[in-house]
């Protein structure tokens, strides 16, 4: 029995979140707790800022088109259902905070690079929903 009730895992489907699915699945493997996944994408319009003046939206569908099928596998390999799978745009951890708050998250599981200097100034995914967070966030070291 888990401590937690309900889990999301936050995932940035670089090919390291595969060691964040490891994580959990050999922490709460006998765990009763109801898990969800998501992947927030940034809205092109966001990264450009109307600099390009291009309809980006096709993009933008093939995009989460492509988050959605990545998605979807690494779901698979922890039984979530495809209900609980979330492809959200926005702010990463804005949009973590948010889910969290609305679906009674008690832990948040997100991959930590480690990163250090200027690349820490400049920000973290991980560093950032750790610290607007209403609740418990595990930071999975991600290895190179």
């Amino acid at each position: 029995m888990s401590v937690y009730k309900h889990i999301l895992i936050g995932l940035d489907l670089s090919p390291e979140s595969q060691q964040v699915i490891d994580r959990v699945k050999f922490l709460f493997a006998d765990s009763d707790a109801k898990i969800s996944i998501c992947h927030v994408l940034e809205p092109l319009a966001f990264t450009y800022g109307g600099d390009i003046p291009v309809d980006l939206s096709d993009v933008q569908a093939q995009l989460q088109q492509q988050a959605t099928g990545r998605l979807e596998a690494l779901a698979a390999q922890i039984n979530v259902t495809q209900e609980d799978q979330h492809i959200i745009l926005g702010h990463p951890a804005q949009e973590m905070h948010n889910m969290a708050k609305e679906n009674d998250i008690d832990l948040i599981v997100v991959g930590s690079h480690g990163r250090h200097g200027l690349a820490l100034i400049f920000g973290s995914t991980s560093n950032s929903v750790l610290h607007g967070a209403t609740c418990d966030v595990l930071a999975v070291r991600i290895t190179e």
